[in-house]
């Protein structure tokens, strides 16, 4: 596993082979960033990272100077070794051993970019409630994005919020945002003339 842009670009990471994990490959991590590239400028961005696992997606996030990030896992040999990644690289990753939705329920904290790699053998509605929670709980910033990845056999792309979607190899990431709205709603023709008369009078 290796680290393919930003200040600690090439540097290889060797996580413990016991691990419960399937990592995002070098090939679709790379692909995913570009595609984020197009959309953020990673410095400051706050992070969430779900199912997190090795660590992975995190230690991309904050080669890139993307802080706070916080990475979630319910392995305790993961988030163990993603604490000792951080510290040896000084990133700021806080990374928490918790059940993904325990989490998601009790947040209180609104994020840039949510990133969720659950395992790809869980129920289709495993992954709908990960994202229809994020957005009941408002867990996402206005101009913010959530990212799943998943196998071809699930599909989100009925969701709301869903914006699109990108296939890299046996991986799919399918991307979410708030839906835009007009906040600048038109007044009907005769509130207008009352506004008009008013200012007149």
């Amino acid at each position: 596993m290796r680290i393919i842009s930003g200040k600690y670009k090439g540097r290889r990471i060797f996580p413990p082979k016991n691990l419960p994990v399937r990592p995002t490959t070098d090939m679709s991590k790379e692909a995913l960033f570009n595609v984020l590239n197009n959309h953020f400028s990673f410095d400051g961005l706050k992070v969430l990272d779900l199912f997190s696992g090795t660590g992975n997606i995190s230690y991309e996030f904050a080669s890139r100077g993307s802080a706070p990030i916080t990475s979630v896992d319910g392995d305790f040999g993961c988030v163990k070794f993603i604490k000792q990644v951080s510290s040896e690289y000084d990133f700021d990753i806080a990374a928490t051993k918790s059940d993904v939705f325990k989490f998601l329920e009790n947040c209180k904290t609104s994020y840039d970019i949510i990133f969720a790699d659950p395992p790809y053998g869980l129920d289709q509605a495993v992954f709908e409630k990960i994202v229809l929670t994020v957005f009941e709980r408002d867990l996402l910033e206005d101009d913010g994005m959530m990212i799943i990845e998943h196998s071809k056999y699930t599909k989100l792309d009925h969701l709301s919020n869903y914006s699109f979607q990108k296939s890299y190899g046996g991986s799919f990431f399918t991307f979410f945002e708030l839906n835009s709205t007009d906040d600048d709603e038109e007044l009907p023709d005769d509130s207008i003339i009352k506004i008009i008369d008013e200012d007149e009078g």
